[in-house]
């Protein structure tokens, strides 16, 4: 048995330790979602032994209650798995997310003596109950969550699409093949899960260079390489400054003004589509460049942006240049964008009660 152990789970443990020892040596990740990523390898390894024993005592005949235990387990284990993935990886995921996979555990522990969900019949062959897809189901919820928040914190360049279509793909993986390869899919369960997670591991890591830690945009570095490359595509700059971040500072502490600088981004990735690309170039100092776009479409981009801080309790100070044919060079339209900004900003200081300095 040890031999088939070792043959059925050896690529999955050596991906496991590369993970963990990359881990060790990341200077991008905060501790506490590091210590996540442990236990989320501590918990595929153990998957994958569960998912071994359960396998080796069927193909034996033996010991049907420690099979049917061992399958709450395992069912119990993936939409667990995936959930954690999700509270990991998502940024501001309440730890609520985990509710229905304790609910199915709860149906899974009361399936192994009424076979709500699964059971094995006088051949040791196992049968699904009533609720027998309920855990395919709530695996489907959990991948389509975890894509979506993936998506919805990207900054939609094709880039960053890429590696989440890949997680999709594997996710999928394990809703079709159990239908096509049957049982024998459990085998290849975890090396599955866990190499779609150490691709999209590597893929953060050669993202961190040319993103802002705090806010999750594109950094100054990579505003540089974008607007000399391909620069004859470029048809506007939006210039945004936040108004009295100073005053939130002093206030309440760099905590708030770091939640408000990340309270900015999310607005400002909700008011564009990937065919424009936002960046954090200073402390409060946001750029947003657009390629083949109109004025008309500019104009409207800015009116989205005003429309997503109006939900909140921040104001920005916004201006634009746009270049028809080539008129303007990126110096050129960034001074003009830059005037236009500040001119937004006096505007908005000449109002009695806003703070009077630049924020």
């Amino acid at each position: 048995m040890i031999k088939e152990l070792i043959i059925q789970n050896w690529e999955n443990v050596l991906v496991l330790l590369a993970f963990a020892i990359m881990l060790r040596t990341t200077v991008f990740l905060d501790k506490r979602t590091i210590l996540r990523m442990y236990v989320l390898i501590l918990l595929l390894f153990i998957f994958s032994m569960i998912v071994f024993f359960e396998f080796a005592l069927n193909d034996l005949g033996e010991m049907p209650k420690v099979r049917l235990v061992l399958m709450a387990v395992r069912y119990s284990t993936t939409p667990f798995i995936i959930a954690f993935i999700i509270y990991t990886l998502g940024k501001f995921v309440h730890w609520g997310v985990f509710i229905p996979a304790i609910i199915l555990t709860v149906l899974d522990i009361i399936s192994i003596f009424t076979g709500i969900i699964f059971s094995l019949n006088s051949q040791g062959e196992l049968e699904r109950g009533p609720l027998g897809y309920l855990p395919y189901i709530m695996v489907g919820i959990y991948s389509a969550l975890f894509v979506y928040l993936l998506l919805k914190r990207s900054n939609k360049r094709p880039e960053e699409i890429f590696p989440v279509a890949f997680l999709c793909f594997a996710f999928a993986s394990g809703l079709i093949l159990p239908f096509v390869l049957g049982k024998d899919y459990q085998k290849i369960f975890c090396v599955t899960i866990t190499i779609a997670l150490f691709v999209y591991y590597v893929f953060l890591i050669l993202q961190s260079a040319e993103k802002d830690p705090l806010t999750g945009l594109l950094n100054r570095q990579s505003f540089y390489a974008a607007v000399s490359n391909d620069p004859k595509s470029l048809k506007a700059l939006i210039l945004i400054d936040m108004n009295g971040l100073k005053a939130i500072n002093d206030r309440e502490g760099h905590v708030a003004g770091d939640k408000a600088l990340e309270t900015l981004a999310r607005c400002f990735l909700k008011a564009t589509t990937s065919r424009e690309a936002v960046y954090r170039v200073g402390g409060d100092e946001f750029v947003i460049v657009c390629r083949k776009a109109s004025e008309e479409d500019v104009r409207i981009i800015i009116e989205r942006i005003r429309e997503k801080l109006a939900e909140t309790k921040y104001h920005c100070a916004i201006g634009y240049s746009y270049s028809s044919n080539e008129s303007k060079n990126i110096d050129e339209m960034y001074k003009a964008a830059d005037e236009m900004m500040y001119k937004d900003k006096m505007e908005y200081y000449s109002i009695p009660g806003n703070e009077k300095y630049r924020g």
